[in-house]
């Protein structure tokens, strides 16, 4: 399934991917990746499909081009710009193309 064909929401077992449709950032409860992408970029696409593969968290995917002052907001100068939040609070960036193993490890460290 394309996120961006199907317009908003891809739920699969565990996970929620969805576009960024205004939500407030501090009010969102348990583990998030804000995906920072644009529909032009290439490691995007590929980071794209790597994320539907992860367990246990929730994808709020951010077009760049489309919400510029969030990505001003939270200093996005290279995408793929993934930031990981829990309970509402950033406590990871992680910039450029990340392998599964890598997000993997990653959101485990935050258990």
């Amino acid at each position: 399934m394309n996120l961006e064909q199907e317009g908003k929401l891809i739920i699969k077992e565990d996970i929620m991917i969805k576009k960024y449709e205004n939500e407030k950032i501090e009010d969102l409860e348990g583990l998030y990746i804000l995906d920072f992408y644009a529909d032009w970029c290439g490691p995007c696409k590929m980071l794209g499909e790597v994320l539907k593969e992860l367990k246990d968290v929730n994808i709020l995917k951010i077009n760049v081009d489309e919400e510029e002052e969030l990505a001003k907001k939270y200093k996005v100068m290279s995408i793929p710009n993934l930031f990981i939040v829990k309970d509402g609070k950033v406590v990871k960036e992680l910039v450029g193309f990340k392998p599964l193993e890598v997000l993997n490890q990653e959101l485990e460290d935050l258990k």
